[in-house]
């Protein structure tokens, strides 16, 4: 006779919490009867509808209650940019599309469980959070942030999470230029972020000079703090140059896929662009290192010119883990996979946010959109080969063309140094 009772329950409650309730409910009923008596966890009708009509009045209404700038700080982005995210995840995962019950009621909506994802990547906080405002169990939230996390790579990766094109390289090499630095396409650097829950058989292989298992991203950045490359998974016990050789952010160029870029620095041509590095990396011919102990006018102009510009993906690294708190603390979750689709995720995010809220006016004095006109031209000439895969291999880390580039640039910038 319970049974049948549970069964008419199971049909006429209205969502997915209610419905994990009443189930644990009859299986603690019938393990009471071996094990003795056992506190029964308690039923939360959660009034779903409510919580919809009170974030979309506070938020989405004619006239909401919260002006368009505690939005953006809220939920990290502009109203068109959030409702542009909102229709792409909807219509491309049904999880996330409204849906009645078999008694005909309403659940969970698209907003209530986007919003719910974007204040944890936002604030960093736990499953439950936001339970008393959208009126979502701590269960829904968290498979709500991965299956969001999951599309937002999927969908967006490709447009988002690219490498530059050949006007993306014309456009950097422009910006590069009037910085200082000819044929500069951003800077490298590796961040670390914490793993709180890793499990106690990994903790040996994750953890490295900080003392607490973390996960690296490598990144590049550009002067907007677009980021460009991404690469994230390797243990913490690795160092930037052991990320660099697993990296494929060379791959397209060893492999001749890669636009050429040609530039002439001090009477010297060159063929490739270069990334401005810490002292870690390795003296490659496509990084540009500081001088540690310059030693004379000329090297201790162009040090600080290369410390100040490298500068832009430390700041890419902080603007991202303060945008989204979630990197910014240590990961509660356990599977390097939803960690990845998360780091990936901001990252996306990140960049959107940076496109929609592009204001070059403010800038370094230049129309970033419309260079189409004057961009320089760049060849596309594959090799496939095997031999030329070699030699282009070789050339990436070609020390004496390191030195040679480094060198160069320091007579540039005291050329420009003396000009000013």
């Amino acid at each position: 006779m319970a049974r049948s009772f549970f069964r008419k329950l199971l049909t006429y409650l209205s969502s997915d919490d209610e419905l994990d309730a009443v189930i644990n409910a009859e299986a603690d009923g019938e393990s009471s009867r071996h094990h003795g008596n056992r506190q029964r966890r308690k039923f939360i009708r959660r009034d779903h509808i409510q919580g919809h009509e009170r974030l979309f009045r506070d938020y989405f209404s004619k006239n909401p209650v919260y002006p368009s700038n505690l939005f953006r700080r809220r939920f990290r982005m502009s109203h068109p940019l959030f409702l542009r995210i909102l229709n792409e995840v909807e219509a491309y995962e049904p999880y996330f599309v409204q849906r009645r019950d078999n008694a005909g009621r309403l659940g969970l909506s698209s907003m209530q469980k986007i919003t719910a994802a974007l204040r944890m990547l936002a604030y960093g906080v736990t499953g439950d959070f936001m339970d008393e405002y959208i009126r979502i169990g701590e269960s829904t939230a968290m498979e709500s942030l991965k299956k969001f996390c999951k599309i937002i790579v999927t969908v967006f990766s490709d447009e988002y999470l690219r490498s530059p094109n050949a006007n993306d390289i014309a456009r950097l090499l422009v910006v590069g230029e009037q910085r200082g630095f000819p044929g500069m396409l951003g800077s490298i650097d590796c961040m670390h972020w914490k793993w709180k829950n890793c499990p106690a058989a990994w903790k040996g292989m994750y953890s490295g000079h900080i003392r607490e298992p973390t996960i690296i991203l490598e990144a590049v950045a550009s002067y907007d703090l677009w980021i460009w490359h991404a690469f994230f998974g390797m243990s913490g016990s690795h160092n930037d140059i052991n990320v660099l050789e697993r990296s494929f952010i060379f791959t397209e160029l060893a492999q001749g896929r890669a636009p050429s870029v040609n530039y002439t620095i001090n009477g010297n041509d060159y063929t490739m662009g270069y990334y401005l590095a810490d002292g870690i990396y390795p003296k490659w011919s496509t990084f540009v290192k500081t001088i540690p102990s310059p030693q004379g006018n000329k090297k201790k102009n162009f040090a600080t010119a290369q410390e100040s510009a490298r500068k832009d993906v430390e700041r890419a690294f902080g603007v991202l883990q303060q945008r989204f708190a979630i990197v910014r603390g240590p990961s509660r979750l356990f599977k390097v996979n939803d960690l990845t689709n998360i780091m990936k995720t901001c990252v996306i995010l990140h960049n959107m946010i940076i496109e929609d809220e592009r204001d070059d006016s403010q800038g370094l004095n230049m129309e970033y959109d419309q260079l189409d006109d004057d961009l320089p031209e760049l060849s596309r000439n594959p090799t496939n080969e095997f031999i030329n895969f070699i030699q282009r291999h070789h050339e990436i880390r070609d020390s004496s063309a390191h030195h040679q580039l480094q060198a160069d640039l320091i007579e540039h910038h005291w050329q420009l140094y003396s000009q000013q």
